[in-house]
């Protein structure tokens, strides 16, 4: 999630390290806080793979700035992730808010509908938390009542 915020974002311009963290903040913070710790060792590796590139830029009254511009190879990576999305980014809400904020990137409509099927698909199917002989259990079946309440909420979720 944490890549494909960093890959969405610098697609739409170069930015340095500080604005990037608080785009990325804006976007997804209220799920999962991004942290230094987090960001600068993601940098680090797709500076390494060649996905976004560093350079300096004097501010002419504070330190020196590295702005980060994101690469051809990048660019593709974005497509990709785009177009291909893992499973977790289409179950998963905050994953898959994620990838719907950079989803326009992709060019060819029909890509875009595609990711947005599978997105349909995964919330008008049978909320498969606990199964029973290779079938996911309806809440009717289930005696735990915690787990009966997961798969209600999940039923009424995907009713709304």
């Amino acid at each position: 999630m944490l890549t494909l915020a960093v890959l969405g974002f610098l697609a739409e311009e170069p930015l340095h390290a500080y604005e990037l963290r608080r785009r990325i903040s804006d976007l997804m913070g209220h799920a999962r806080p991004v942290s230094d710790g987090a960001l600068y060792p993601a940098l680090n590796r797709l500076q390494k793979a060649g996905l976004l590139t560093r350079h300096a830029e004097e501010t002419g009254t504070g330190p020196t700035r590295q702005v980060l511009t994101l690469t051809e190879p990048g660019r593709a990576e974005l497509l990709r992730r785009l177009t291909e999305p893992s499973e977790i980014e289409i179950s998963d809400g905050s994953s898959f808010f994620t990838l719907l904020a950079f989803l326009g990137h992709l060019p060819d409509p029909a890509d875009q509908a595609r990711v947005l099927r599978r997105r349909l698909a995964f919330l008008t199917g049978p909320a498969g938390f606990f199964h029973a002989d290779g079938r996911p259990l309806r809440a009717a079946e289930v005696s735990d009542r915690y787990r009966k309440g997961m798969l209600v909420v999940a039923r009424a979720q995907s009713k709304a």
